[in-house]
């Protein structure tokens, strides 16, 4: 009869649970110690703000409503948030391309970048990197 011996291996991964859209995520870092989304998933909340906020400039470029004002009371919704949203169009292209190809790391919600969006391109960047 042979004596066999089991060792017990232990291995440590830094994860973080959050919460995305009603759904539990697992966040691990990747080397560059930022979380990305594996398999590019767009998030659904970023793309729907992106797309409301360019129909509204498209909107509003094209004449069909005079004001922003004029706009929410169409759109029936609260001035306030459109602003907010419609600052969307002021993001950087490199940043809009990463969203909708879902890459933008996970960290990133809406409510963090319709709460203070940065005038300009490399400050959205860095902003966007975490």
């Amino acid at each position: 009869m042979t004596d066999i011996s089991i060792n017990t291996l232990t291995i440590r991964v830094p994860l973080t649970l959050k919460r995305h859209g009603g759904r539990k995520l697992v966040i691990v870092p990747d080397g560059d110690g930022v979380p990305i989304r594996p398999n590019s998933s767009p998030d659904n909340t970023l793309l729907k703000a992106l797309a409301r906020a360019h129909r509204w400039r498209r909107m509003l470029e094209q004449g069909k409503v005079q004001s922003m004002a004029e706009l929410a009371e169409a759109e029936k919704i609260n001035p306030s948030y459109l602003s907010r949203i419609y600052r969307l169009t002021l993001l950087a292209p490199d940043i809009v391309e990463t969203i909708l190809d879902g890459r933008q790391p996970r960290t990133v919600q809406l409510a963090d970048l319709i709460a203070d969006i940065p005038d300009e391109w490399e400050r959205q960047r860095e902003m966007f990197k975490g």
